[in-house]
């Protein structure tokens, strides 16, 4: 965590076990409808967390009320509100569940670029694919999850067969006549 501190980033997590720590500065039990217990600064004594983290952080302790239990972050943002922080926290699992919709539908499995502007750019281009096909698979009244359309239009890229084509039922013909192949019929008594 120092390390993300040193690079000018700031960082947002939640307690795990129970760390040791002094209170620096802070206010216990604060009053208001936002949630907010408390928002300290404090400094860790343990030697394992004092050993990672040698610097102030702050602590803050946010009531909510939806799940009726209180959680307990750390930060080295010291000018966001309170409740700010306990909200990008949530909202993180928000950023997580959509970078999931887009592996799980988009077909983004690994990003190819390591540049914000790249990331960008395959997640737009990967959201314009899905939108065209899900446009596609609206007009064409093809009744399928746009999933499967785009599995299929990705497995016919060189099958030279009109969409409409490749999304009809699939008709085996048999002809009845003797074509001349020998027929085997087993009799079981």
């Amino acid at each position: 965590m120092f390390s993300i501190s040193q690079t000018g980033a700031f960082f947002i997590i939640r307690e795990k076990g129970k760390p040791t720590y002094e209170i620096v500065d802070g206010s216990d039990f604060l009053e208001g409808d936002d949630g907010i217990l408390r928002d300290q600064t404090i400094r860790f004594t343990g030697k394992r967390n004092k050993g990672n983290y040698p610097s102030n952080l702050r602590r803050v302790v946010y009531y909510a009320k939806e799940l009726k239990r209180s959680f307990n972050y750390y930060t080295n943002n010291f000018y966001l509100k309170a409740k700010d922080i306990a909200l990008l926290y949530r909202y993180r699992w928000q950023v997580e569940l959509f970078f999931k919709w887009i592996k799980q539908h988009l077909k983004v499995k690994t990003f190819w670029g390591t540049s914000e502007n790249f990331v960008r750019i395959q997640i737009h281009v990967a959201i314009i694919t899905y939108c065209l096909i899900a446009i596609v698979e609206h007009d064409l009244k093809i009744g399928r999850p746009v999933v499967e359309v785009m599995r299929i239009l990705g497995n016919s890229l060189l099958v030279k067969d009109s969409i409409n084509e490749l999304f009809q039922p699939f008709k085996m013909e048999y002809e009845d006549g003797d074509d001349g192949q020998l027929c085997i019929d087993f009799k079981f008594n």
